[in-house]
């Protein structure tokens, strides 16, 4: 999908330039001659990028890209202001607004050309961690806009990259007053001690002795571990070229020496923000999954999850010609504990229950929640006599030592009634098994309660 950029400005010239040179490169291109309008535009998700002028009438590209950044609803849009101020003060003003990029006109395509695609990437990016995101706003999990917008960006934990002594002792110097920095002159050791220290921002020289930095910087995005550390280059600027080509790598950000200090700490902020707003999604996406596939109460995986999973272990269990096991397990007279002794008795006992189950099984093992007082264990490579010494342990760990309810103040006395079945005909139906079982435990039950049954194939 080609990325929908929106270009804010007042001057009719201005915006059919920009219109036509991105529009030559396959993006969509809205326009807007206001910031009023640019606002209303970008609360409507019409937008991917915002090309914004700084001189308008109703508004200036500063209070706008504020507004914009203070907003959860389009903080997450890339903002580059491009203008004709060219003072460091006018640079430093945009970025602390909130900006990503501050150019000064003329820009030349090809600056232009790559620094939109390089943040078209990275909010395409950012798009997928927020759609996937969305449930678990559903389920209760807190969203990041507001934590994102309060972030002031400091406290990050930078590693330096740069060979020559009187640059890095000049940027840790700056850099320390926000953030905690290591330097690293030895860019063959540089990949293994980002790898190693968990960092939320990356500086690279691109000038180093004998090395390349834009290797450095490439490789970095193919290790699992520094894949998403975000990563701004430092060069001369007679190599705007090599930036160039890093933005196409996945260089997030640079800056050209001599480096502003008041830039080096905006952008720096910039970047560690970013970082940790992604960071936060990746987090709530992950969260979310387990929260799917997991029993709120115990902590166990819930039917849900055991209805898939089963159906793989049972395929490999036949391909590989082993055993596999089966347990359904139900707590007896449940119903009367919750009626003496309330329902948070009820689920201190299920909290308490799942503990011990998985005290008693292995790692490889799956423990879930089948529903209510039933649950299901499911042993991989395990016949139904050695399931049959687990079953019995199980049933033993339970019975032999109450259970604490009311926060300690009462023990109750708790027993298992156990169905005991294996998978060892090639090919049987999921549900046969678990039927095979669920009659084992109607048999316990039926004998009396607290006892194993097992039931061959």
């Amino acid at each position: 999908m080609s990325a929908r950029i929106l270009v804010v400005d007042d001057v009719p010239a201005n915006v059919k330039l920009l219109e036509a040179r991105l529009s030559a490169e396959y993006f969509d291109v809205t326009t807007a001659s206001n910031g009023t309008e640019a606002l209303a535009l970008a609360r409507r998700a019409e937008c991917d990028i915002i090309l914004l002028d700084v001189m308008m009438p109703d508004m200036d590209g500063f209070e706008v890209c504020r507004r914009l950044k203070t907003d959860p609803a389009t903080h997450h849009i890339p903002v580059v202001m491009v203008t004709a101020l060219d003072s460091p003060s006018d640079r430093n003003r945009g970025l602390e607004a909130g900006a990503d990029d501050f150019l000064t006109k003329p820009v030349s395509d090809v600056v232009l050309i790559a620094r939109v695609r390089s943040l078209t990437r990275l909010k395409m990016m950012t798009d997928e961690l927020r759609m996937r995101a969305i449930t678990s706003l559903e389920i209760g999990m807190q969203a990041p806009e507001r934590s994102a917008i309060a972030d002031a960006g400091k406290g990050g934990r930078i590693l330096l990259v740069d060979d020559r002594q009187s640059s890095y002792e000049r940027l840790a110097t700056i850099l320390a007053a926000e953030h905690t920095i290591d330097v690293e002159p030895n860019p063959t050791e540089a990949l293994f001690h980002a790898a190693e220290g968990n960092y939320d921002l990356l500086i690279v020289s691109l000038d180093l002795n004998n090395f390349d930095g834009l290797r450095l910087c490439s490789q970095a995005r193919s290790l699992e571990r520094t894949r998403h550390v975000p990563i701004l280059a430092i060069a001369e600027a007679e190599n705007a070229t090599r930036l160039l080509r890093g933005l196409e790598i996945g260089v997030n950000d640079y800056l050209l020496r001599p480096i502003d200090k008041i830039e080096l700490l905006a952008r720096a902020r910039t970047q560690i923000r970013r970082r940790r707003y992604t960071d936060h999604l990746r987090d709530n996406v992950q969260n979310s999954i387990e929260m799917a596939i997991t029993d709120a109460l115990t902590g166990l995986h819930n039917r849900r999850y055991m209805e898939s999973h089963l159906a793989t272990l049972a395929e490999q269990a036949s391909t590989r010609g082993k055993p596999l096991a089966l347990m359904i397990l139900d707590i007896d007279y449940f119903k009367s504990i919750n009626d003496n002794y309330g329902h948070d008795a009820g689920d201190d006992v299920l909290r308490e229950f799942a503990v011990r189950v998985r005290k008693s099984i292995r790692g490889i093992d799956l423990a879930c929640r089948y529903g209510g007082e039933e649950f299901v264990i499911v042993m991989p490579e395990t016949d139904l006599h050695v399931a049959g010494m687990v079953a019995e342990r199980l049933r033993r760990s339970i019975a032999g030592e109450p259970f604490a309810v009311h926060k300690g103040t009462k023990r109750i006395e708790v027993t298992i009634s156990i169905g005991l079945t294996t998978l060892e005909q090639k090919g049987e139906a999921v549900a046969d098994v678990l039927k095979r079982a669920d009659t084992a435990l109607y048999r316990a039950k039926h004998d009396g309660r607290n006892r194993v049954v097992s039931q061959a194939a």
